[in-house]
């Protein structure tokens, strides 16, 4: 290891004789800290290094106060704001913070989080088997906690470390519920209870969010005279109405009986909202067959079943609140049976022009014939 410097400073090093990129080393928490700076570099490597140390002491410029400022508080502000905000996500982001940020994040100081640390948060969480789209939330929290208390007056925190969010490109969903596996899911649901039929149907139907049914459907917003349901509020920011099938009629009609306009419309027997129903649906799934199966695998079949029924693409965005393309693509709505169908009819096709090819073959042979007898 070359260039060692004081432990204040840190140093920039090769790693071994054959190694061409520069990493460096500084210390945290009186720990040492070592990454690579990605250039060959040492000029470059030298200023990667600073900037981390200046990331490290960026606390020194505030206020006393202010440097004594913990992850956890920052996180806690932000929080505060989204309930404040009555922000959809609320729930959500206090179990990323209880679960997942708080074990790696909560006992350092703001001003000690730095690039490099939340880059080894992101790489023991994908190997822990999280998904990008997962860990790119959770990112996204932490991110938000810290441009808040940025911003804040007087701020209480020096700088904004650098988040490196992770591809999504490939988070295509991939399960569906085929149609010979429906009528034994839903028998089984229905088993369970009204509510998670019913619950099972509206999924099925319009592809919707696991958490928009529960959070926004309330009796009042079921038109039973004009067979409407209305969404206040969706993930995407804008509310929608969609017409009800006979089937969710039925069941929504049921689930309603006796209830006031403000109760909510999925409930359990003893009146209490449906809020989480993991071990319901887990149950429900294992018997009927399709252990696998997640309640969001229902937003890509009822998309699925809309585009097979020729509904417009748009307007199938619209009934289950895709507001861009590239979301929707994600959906990879054609599933394998489709695709075998579409061999099917082409073979099928096929043969028609083969056949069709044949007797027109045949015919002017028989043409040609008649026409030399004649002759």
């Amino acid at each position: 290891m070359a260039n060692k410097q004081r432990r204040g400073s840190g140093c920039v090093f090769l790693p071994s004789k054959d190694s061409k990129i520069w990493w460096c080393q500084y210390y945290l928490n009186g720990k040492p800290q070592r990454e690579s700076t990605g250039t060959d570099n040492k000029r470059k490597a030298e200023k990667y290094l600073q900037a981390r140390l200046a990331e490290v002491a960026g606390g020194n410029s505030l206020g006393a106060a202010a440097q004594r400022i913990t992850v956890q508080e920052i996180v806690e502000d932000v929080i505060l704001r989204n309930k404040l905000d009555e922000n959809k996500s609320l729930q959500w982001d206090e179990r990323r913070w209880k679960l997942h940020l708080n074990p790696f994040f909560g006992h350092l100081k703001a001003n000690q989080v730095t690039t490099a640390l939340i880059d080894r948060y992101t790489e023991e969480r994908n190997a822990s088997g999280a998904a990008n789209g997962t860990i790119n939330r959770e990112l996204a929290l932490l991110r938000s906690a810290f441009w808040l208390a940025y911003e804040a007056t007087p701020p209480k925190v020096a700088f904004v470390p650098t988040f490196h969010m992770l591809d999504e490109s490939d988070n295509v969903r991939k399960g569906f519920l085929r149609d010979d596996q429906y009528h034994r899911l839903a028998e089984q649901c229905g088993k369970i209870g009204l509510w998670l039929r019913a619950m099972f149907e509206v999924y099925f139907t319009y592809g919707w969010r696991k958490n928009e049914p529960l959070e926004n459907m309330r009796v009042r917003l079921l038109d039973f005279q004009h067979r409407t349901i209305t969404l206040e509020y969706s993930k995407n920011g804008e509310g929608r109405t969609v017409k009800m099938m006979q089937k969710v009629f039925d069941l929504l009609k049921a689930c309603c009986e006796g209830k006031r306009d403000n109760d909510f419309v999925f409930t359990r027997p003893d009146g209490q909202p449906v809020k989480d129903f993991r071990a319901s649906w887990k149950r429900a799934t294992k018997i009927a067959g399709v252990p696998d199966l997640l309640v969001h695998d229902l937003r890509r079949t009822g998309a699925r079943n809309l585009r097979r029924a020729g509904v417009d693409r748009d307007v199938i965005m619209k009934i289950g609140g895709w507001k861009t393309d590239s979301v929707f693509r994600r959906y990879n709505i054609v599933d394998e049976h489709d695709i075998a169908d579409a061999m099917t009819k082409l073979e099928n096709s096929s043969r028609t022009v083969q056949v069709s090819t044949e007797n027109g073959a045949a015919r002017k042979s028989t043409d040609s014939a008649k026409t030399a007898t004649v002759n």
